[in-house]
């Protein structure tokens, strides 16, 4: 059987149809990953008891996996362009596929911990490799912008059904089957992707070594910088246990600097980011995820907290969530080569904004069909639009070498995103709960005016996204091929 050869832009691979059997294979891998990252929520409380987790403790079931995913992911990428792209996709699957069996099995609080951490570990190893190819397999820009949609997409819907998968599961079976759902797709990905992708990785000049020093300093300033952020939801912002590994990352970040700008092959370019356009799709990409993942989280916590909803009852509430997205991202798809990943980005982003702002008028006789529904599916909507023109817009004038770099940094943003979602609006939630409650407000209806504080914060957090987008990003005709075909992505 012939493969797809993904070593250069511009051949086979562009007329070939079984490019899109492997976006297909990719597009699941990277739904299998997300999944896993937001499939824990609902299930929380019954792994609590199956393991006998602290409050404290179980934190660290999903905390475990954010530090490992969002610590290692730029080295991840660095690894991909460098050692091969389809040699570590499949390394990280691998350990996906054993991990997930780890936490599926587990019978201790430290085999659960361990397992997440490696689930995270191997989402760094694997999704910036995922991405890279599909970058490579698709060279000509609208093709790109359609196969970059589609990944999305299922991206997306990984993270919202993860909701629902969980509440059905744990319901008619187990918890242990959120994991174990893992291990057939990994085993497809790991029979089918050898047969129909060839290696692609960076020509490396003789005597290149990998920058380690940059590697180090960078991972462990993310993993600090995120373990920081992920204790203000236990301890105050002046606190050791906050500010100690808060200014260690910083340091350890300026160092990586001062090493990238001296180092003959360094980690990070210094240079990827004179590029303006990919500069403020990363920036904004901390806004994004910030709102979306703590907007899922809060609105779980207000449904069973407040409403009373059933696990099973909020996972199938995130179902228009779900299908809202993919009704975004299409139209994202279509419009993006049209009007430009400016103004798709920039409206979507604002948009999903406005969305927050229509969820933030709930109150604690909310219905979901007049309190709940209407928030969701604009956001979603929006939300959606805005994937495939800011994948596009992060592989904005990226060399083939660094196309993997370019998603690992994206992804990174996004998991950073993530925990200062949590690590921040969660917080505030909770300490205008407790003021409201000190005031002589009933419980439920102080429990959700915090939420409505941190819905309308989240707002405002898209709106500024959609802001600096419209103002900062650079104008590039996407129907323009570059002659070296050295060039993956193209915005306008």
């Amino acid at each position: 059987m012939t493969t797809l050869n993904t070593s250069a832009p511009g051949n086979v691979t562009e007329a070939d149809p079984r490019r899109w059997w492997v976006l297909a294979l990719l597009s699941g891998l990277a739904f299998m990953i997300l999944l896993d990252m937001t499939v824990v929520n609902v299930a929380l409380p019954l792994i609590q008891d199956g393991l006998g987790f602290s409050d404290s403790g179980l934190t660290w079931v999903v905390n475990g996996y954010v530090l490992a995913a969002g610590g290692l992911l730029l080295l991840g990428g660095r690894l991909a362009d460098v050692y091969g792209r389809r040699r570590l996709l499949l390394i990280g699957v691998v350990v996906f596929a054993v991990s997930s069996i780890v936490c599926g099995a587990a019978v201790s609080q430290g085999m659960m911990i361990g397992g997440r951490f490696a689930q995270g570990a191997a989402e760094a190893i694997s999704a910036p490799a995922s991405l890279g190819l599909i970058a490579l397999l698709f060279t000509d820009p609208k093709e790109r912008t359609k196969a970059l949609g589609i990944w999305g997409g299922l991206v997306a819907l990984g993270g919202t059904l993860g909701y629902v998968i969980s509440g059905v599961l744990t319901d008619l079976t187990s918890w242990r089957w959120i994991f174990f759902i893992n291990v057939p797709i990994a085993l497809a990905v790991l029979l089918v992707l050898p047969r129909l992708v060839t290696e692609s990785k960076m020509v490396r000049e003789q005597g290149h070594r990998l920058d380690v020093a940059g590697a180090v300093t960078s991972t462990g300033g993310l993993v600090a910088i995120v373990y920081g952020l992920l204790q203000v939801a236990e301890n105050a912002w002046d606190s050791a246990a906050v500010l100690v590994p808060l200014i260690g990352g910083v340091v350890l970040l300026l160092s990586m600097i001062v090493i990238e700008r001296r180092a003959r092959n360094p980690l990070i370019p210094l240079t990827f980011f004179a590029n303006r356009t990919r500069s403020v799709i990363n920036l904004t990409s901390l806004f994004f995820m910030a709102a979306f993942i703590s907007y899922t989280f809060m609105l779980t916590l207000f449904e069973q907290h407040v409403l009373g909803y059933s696990p099973l009852q909020s996972g199938l509430a995130y179902l228009p969530l779900g299908f809202a997205i993919g009704a975004g991202i299409g139209l994202g798809t279509v419009l993006t080569p049209r009007l430009g990943v400016k103004l798709v980005a920039g409206g979507g982003f604002a948009g999903a904004g406005v969305g927050l702002i229509l969820t933030s008028m709930v109150d604690v006789d909310a219905s979901y069909l007049g309190g709940i529904l209407p928030g969701m599916i604009v956001f979603g909507v929006f939300a959606g639009a805005t994937m495939p023109a800011a994948t596009n817009a992060a592989l904005h004038g990226v060399t083939v070498q660094d196309s993997s770099l370019a998603s690992g940094v994206q992804s990174t943003m996004q998991q950073i995103g993530g925990a200062l979602g949590l690590a921040v609006l969660i917080p505030l939630a909770i300490r205008y709960t407790t003021e409201e409650v000190a005031r002589g407000v009933a419980v439920e209806a102080a429990v959700t005016s915090g939420y409505v504080l941190a819905f309308r914060i989240g707002a405002g957090m898209m709106i500024l996204g959609g802001v600096l987008i419209l103002a900062l990003f650079e104008r590039v005709d996407p129907e323009l091929r570059d002659p070296t075909a050295e060039i993956v992505g193209g915005t306008r």
